[in-house]
C-alpha cells in the first residue's frame, strides 16, 4: 500500500541517492543495493514518509535511473525524482530546486541510514519548528580518539566529551539551506557545513543508534539483523 504524505505537513525531504557506493563493493549505485530483500532506498522512504509532519519527498537518483527509481519507489510513497549530481552537494541543491511552495522545513537524509526511524525525522524538524535555523542528530562518540601526523606516529589523545558523530536528516529553515547552496564553493560532506560556514548556529538533537550509515559490507550485514530484529 501507497503511504499517504500529510497534504497538511510543514516538511520537505531532500533525499541525495545518486552515489555509487565504492566501499560496499561493484554493484549498483549504493541507495539501491539489497536489503533484506529491497533496496536501501525503500526502506529510507517508507521511514521517512510515516513521519507526519512531512508533506513533500524528493529523490536525486542517478540520471540513468530516474525512471526506474520512480517506479520502484510509486508503491511506497508519492515521491518527486529528479536527476542527481556527480557530488552530493549538487544532489542535494538539485532536489531543493524541485520542492514546491508551501513547505518552510526542509530536512536532507542520506539513503544510506535506512533504518532512521520516523521520531527521528519529527525530533529534528520539531527542533527546526522552535525556532533554530539548523539541526542535527548526533550521538556521543564512545571510542578513543588519537591525533596522528602523516607518519601514523600519534600526536595527542582528542578529548572526546566535546565531540559527536553526525547522523541524517539535518534540518533547516528552508531561507537558510537554500542560501548556503547559492553560495557555496568547495563540496563539503553534509549540509550542516555549509550552513555553519555562513555563520548560522548549529543546534543538536539526540540521534538514534537505528541511523547507523550502511557504507561497508559489515554495515550491511548489521542493518539486516537489526532488521531481522524488529528495527
Amino acid at each position: 500500500m501507497t503511504a499517504q504524505l500529510n497534504p497538511r505537513g510543514d516538511v520537505a525531504v531532500l533525499v541525495p541517492a545518486a552515489g555509487a557506493g565504492v566501499r560496499l563493493g561493484p554493484g549498483a549505485p549504493k541507495a539501491l543495493r539489497p536489503l533484506a530483500g529491497e533496496p536501501l532506498l525503500v526502506h529510507a522512504v517508507r521511514r521517512i514518509a510515516a513521519a507526519p509532519s512531512v508533506r513533500v519527498i524528493v529523490v536525486a537518483a542517478p540520471a540513468a535511473d530516474v525512471g526506474s527509481v520512480r517506479e520502484l519507489l510509486a508503491p511506497v510513497a508519492p515521491v518527486t525524482v529528479v536527476p542527481g549530481g556527480a557530488e552530493r552537494q549538487a544532489s542535494v541543491a538539485a532536489a531543493l530546486a524541485a520542492v514546491p511552495p508551501g513547505p518552510e522545513i526542509v530536512l536532507v537524509h542520506d539513503a544510506a541510514r535506512a533504518l532512521t526511524p520516523p521520531t527521528l525525522v519529527e525530533s529534528v524538524a520539531a527542533a527546526v519548528r522552535s525556532g533554530h535555523d539548523a539541526v542535527i542528530p548526533v550521538l556521543p562518540v564512545v571510542d578513543t580518539i588519537k591525533e596522528v601526523d602523516a607518519g601514523e606516529r600519534v600526536l595527542g589523545t582528542v578529548d572526546r566529551s566535546a565531540l559527536r558523530a553526525v547522523q541524517t536528516p539535518q534540518g533547516f529553515r528552508r531561507p537558510v539551506l537554500a542560501a548556503a547552496h547559492a553560495s557555496a564553493g568547495d563540496p563539503l560532506t553534509d549540509d550542516a557545513g555549509l550552513v555553519e560556514k555562513q555563520g548560522v548556529p548549529v543546534f543538536c538533537v539526540p540521534g538514534s543508534e537505528h541511523a547507523l550509515k550502511i557504507t561497508r559490507p559489515f554495515d550491511l550485514a548489521l542493518a539486516e539483523h537489526l532488521l531481522a530484529t524488529g528495527a
